[in-house]
């Protein structure tokens, strides 16, 4: 289990403050330019193009850590092997993560807050919404969690920046759902980033992250249109 990121080539370690930066910026980015080219959303292609867009990104973070960085995908958490632990530990951290969407969702009626971005949305059919869906337990863990922490701890030494900085980003890049959506992002941040602390296993982390998405989003509209 690499812990220990190794930053000795001053050309490395230019490629990897590179991937910081799509990891912590490429998502908001993405998002800002998409607004001003298109908004509102009015069909299937715009968004799809959005999303290919994302995972473009990923494509190339992924490029420089086996290119530039020269290291393995376990150096961002994806270790070979132990798929069906991996998937345990994801579903326990998914439990993990329905308690802290009803912590969340008290603490919001307590402060009076409501969730969502209160603008007329385009509503994509249920396979579009699965790609969204997945894009983000993929992209956002790879680049918040399994990437991000793991080169700031190592260019910095901080685990405290490693921690705080991509929680940060995390939560602030969901200020389109208003203080209500920051605030449920960043508990629900806070729970993967420590279990990812905890096990190092960042496909527990997709896979936690994926499934509190697709619940919610996916199979309850499809149980009530029935």
């Amino acid at each position: 289990m690499n812990t220990n990121y190794p930053v000795q080539k001053s050309a490395s370690t230019a490629w990897t403050q590179a991937g910081l930066v799509i990891a912590l910026l490429g998502l908001p980015a993405v998002v800002f330019a998409y607004r001003l080219l298109v908004e509102p959303t009015t069909n299937v292609g715009q968004l799809l193009a959005r999303e290919l867009t994302i995972f473009a990104l990923l494509a190339a973070l992924l490029w420089i850590i086996r290119s530039k960085e020269q290291l393995t995908l376990a150096s961002i958490g994806l270790h070979q092997g132990g798929i069906g632990k991996s998937l345990a530990w994801g579903l326990l951290a998914t439990l993990l993560l329905v308690a802290g969407v009803a912590s969340a969702m008290g603490l919001l009626q307590v402060l009076g807050l409501s969730y969502g971005s209160g603008e007329a949305r385009f509503v994509a059919p249920a396979w579009m919404t699965l790609i969204v869906v997945l894009r983000a337990g993929i992209v956002e863990e790879v680049f918040y969690r399994g990437y991000a922490i793991e080169r700031l701890q190592a260019l910095t030494g901080s685990r405290a920046v490693a921690t705080v900085v991509p929680l940060a980003c995390f939560a602030l890049f969901h200020y389109r759902q208003g203080i209500a959506g920051i605030l449920i992002a960043l508990i629900l941040g806070a729970i993967l980033t420590a279990f990812y602390y905890w096990k190092r296993n960042l496909l527990a982390n997709i896979v936690a992250h994926f499934l509190i998405d697709f619940v919610p989003n996916i199979v309850l509209p499809l149980l009530s249109s029935d």
